[in-house]
Order: structure tokens, then sequence, then C-alpha cells
């Protein structure tokens, strides 16, 4: 499951002291209910939900209405495009947790039921027996805790995901790790942490509650399953010590459900291939393995013509689909999400649904041509409830904390 990103993530301009829009709420409610009749009638649903945000300004989600909306926000969300499983996802219900130490605990407990290290249970999810699941077996998992209430301050997760590697520059000017996270690393150092300075060090889990300002936490190994990078013919790739975690947990973006926003709200899907094997581990502004791959295969670097950036970024994505295929560990290749999604709009249609989507992020980095989801326009809706990455929370991700 590709999960939304952040290059001009769209936002609805939430506004932290307002009340929550009882029209909003009632739209949501109504989708809800006849999206699940055997939840009753709405109307009794609506009149408590109105005296509610009359008196307080807002109000408060039942485990069903909690459940459903988080779905329908992965339904809603236009850059993301394994969106055929929307229904499957497992929503954690944690509002009652307060502190960091009860966030961090719980963060963890959802890398391991996301990445089959623990058996989802009964308090763990919304609805369903307990599951045990063999590493590996990538379930989409998303996290709520506590909602804003209006003119209050609320917990936030500073990272942009649960996992992410550091970055550094050496005093010779040499980058090592992920340069796109250099800012948040040096945001870490400064409030105490200090990491071995290699390639994949895993940062840790920066966590602001009202009450105790920000604590840092370093990530359990047993929380964190990475897969190391083989190649199934160039024996030399292994040996370039490159890895990768398998739980994308997306972690700073605000999730909106019928007016009632949870700033922190986790969630993660599976990564499809071309996620890190495009992306991550090509960019030339992330780990740049494009020239050292040709270089190690011989290509002929001394034109474009010779396409040797394509040839090596497809043997890069070779080698992450068979390294997390031989290691168990579920991921999907470009053509098969493609063909998913698709399906995933017919049965849309069938629904009378409409599926709004960012044609820019719907077609893979590689050989999008060859692809059915490149031939065709989308429909381009903000609908809700959705995901938004607001302002604060992508400078705090960006090593600029600001405060709420």
């Amino acid at each position: 499951m590709h999960v939304p990103g952040y290059r001009d993530t769209p936002t609805d301009e939430w506004d932290p002291a307002a009340p929550v829009d009882p029209a909003e709420a009632d739209d949501f409610l109504r989708a809800c209910y006849a999206e699940n009749p055997r939840l009753g009638p709405v109307e009794p649903r609506l009149a408590i939900v109105r005296a509610q945000i009359a008196a307080t300004g807002t109000y408060v989600h039942t485990p069903e209405e909690l459940g459903h909306g988080a779905k329908m926000a992965w339904r809603n969300s236009s850059r993301c495009i394994g969106r055929l499983y929307w229904r499957s996802l497992v929503v954690l219900d944690r509002r009652r947790a307060r502190t960091a130490e009860e966030i961090f605990s719980l963060l963890v407990r959802h890398l391991q039921v996301a990445g089959g290290a623990a058996p989802m249970s009964r308090l763990d999810a919304t609805a369903g027996p307990p599951v045990e699941r063999p590493p590996g077996t990538i379930r989409p998992v998303i996290s709520v805790f506590a909602p804003a209430v209006p003119g209050r301050p609320h917990a936030s997760v500073w990272n942009d995901q649960l996992v992410r590697y550091a970055g550094y520059v050496t005093e010779q000017g040499r980058r090592i790790g992920d340069p796109r996270n250099l800012a948040f690393t040096r945001a870490m150092e400064a409030l105490g942490w200090k990491g071995k300075g290699e390639a994949f060090d895993i940062l840790p889990l920066a966590i602001e509650t009202p009450h105790e300002g920000v604590q840092l936490f370093d990530l359990p190994e047993r929380a964190v399953l990475e897969v190391p990078v083989a190649h199934p013919e160039y024996g030399w790739f292994a040996e370039l010590g490159i890895r990768w975690h398998a739980v994308p947990a997306i972690s700073n973006m605000r999730l909106s459900i019928g007016g009632i926003n949870y700033p922190l709200a986790p969630f993660n899907g599976w990564y499809m291939g071309t996620e890190i094997g495009s992306r991550n581990l090509a960019d030339a502004d992330r780990y740049d393995l494009v020239p050292l791959v040709a270089r190690l295969m011989r290509l002929d670097t001394t034109s474009e013509s010779t396409l040797w950036r394509d040839r090596a970024l497809v043997e890069i994505n070779r080698a992450v689909l068979w390294s997390f295929e031989r290691a168990g560990v579920k991921i999907s290749d470009h053509h098969t999400e493609s063909a998913r999604f698709m399906a995933h709009l017919r049965n849309e249609e069938k629904a009378g649904r409409q599926v709004p989507a960012d044609w820019s992020w719907i077609v893979p980095p590689l050989s999008g041509g060859a692809t059915p989801v490149f031939h065709r326009y989308y429909h381009e809706a903000d609908l809700k409830p959705n995901f938004y990455l607001d302002a604060p929370a992508r400078a705090r991700a960006a090593g600029c904390p600001v405060a709420h």
C-alpha cells in the first residue's frame, strides 16, 4: 500500500481553536450510518451529537464511528494507490493515552502489530478475534490517539514516520545516512540524542505532550522489522550494506473525521517497491545509489543516451523486491499495485462513489507508461474524512520546532 506523502500535501487550514462544524459532523454521520446499516437509524445519533456540539463545541465518536471514519479517510486519500484494501484497515483506539510514555508504548505496539511481530488481540482492534501472524505479514494499521479539543494544546509526534534513518555530514563534507533527515537529526542531537554516525541509524521518536514537553524515545529492536537488500544476480550488491525498514508508518498527519481532528493518528500500509527502490535509495538528495550501482555494473555512463540511469534504477528495484520476497516480508510491485487500483476504481463505481486521485502520485516513478493507471484522467477532489499535513507538523518534521 502506498501511503500519502508530503510534497505539497493539501491542507484544510484547520483552526485548532474553532468548534466542530455541525454540518460536517452531520455529513459524516449520515454517510457512516448509511454504509453501516447495523448501526441503526442515524437521526437519534444526530440529535445527541448536535446537543454535544452546542454544549461543548465538540462531540465524541463511538468506536464504530471512529473505525469506519478512519477507513473512509484512507478511501478518500487521493495520493494513495493502495486503496483497494481500505476495508481491511486495523483501527486501534488509543484515545485514553495521555503521557509520552503511554504513547510511546502504544507506538511500539503499533509497529509490532503492523509488522507481524505481535498478535492482534481484541484489545487492539475495534473488532475481530485474535490473529497470529508470522513476522513480515504486514497489516495496514492506524493508531488513533486523543482528539484535539478546541482551544487546548494536544500531543504530537515530531517525526514524519515512526521509522526514519538519521542523516549526518562529516567534517570533510561527506554525507552519511539519509540526507532528507539532516535537519531533524541535528534537532534530535540538540535534545541530547546521539547516533552511531552510520548509514542506517534509526532516529528516536520525539513525543510532545502538553504537560511534559518533548521527550525522546529510542525504538527497541523488536519493534523495527528491517530487510537487508541484496540482488538475485549481483553478489556485490549485498556488500553495500543497504537495508530498509518494512513498515512505512506516517506519524505527523492529522486525521479529520466529521469535524473532529486527531492530530496524532499514525498509520501504515505496506511498501510498493518503487517507494524504496526509485525514491528512498535512488533520489539524488536521498541515498543516491544510481551512480554507484551503474559503476559497479560497469555501464557506459559517458552519455545519457545509453540509458545507464534507467538500467541501474531497474536493478535497484529488482534488488528491493527480491530481498523483501526472500525475507518473507510483504511488498508490492508497481505493475501489480496499478492493476489493483484499477480494480478499486471499478469497485467504487459500482458502489456509486467517485474516486479522488492525484495522477502525479498514482502513476509510479518507474515505467509509469507501462502501467494502466497512466492512461486516464482522475476525479480530483478533497473529500472528508481525510488526512492532512499541517504547517506546524511539517516544520517539526523538518527539524524546525514551533509552538502549538
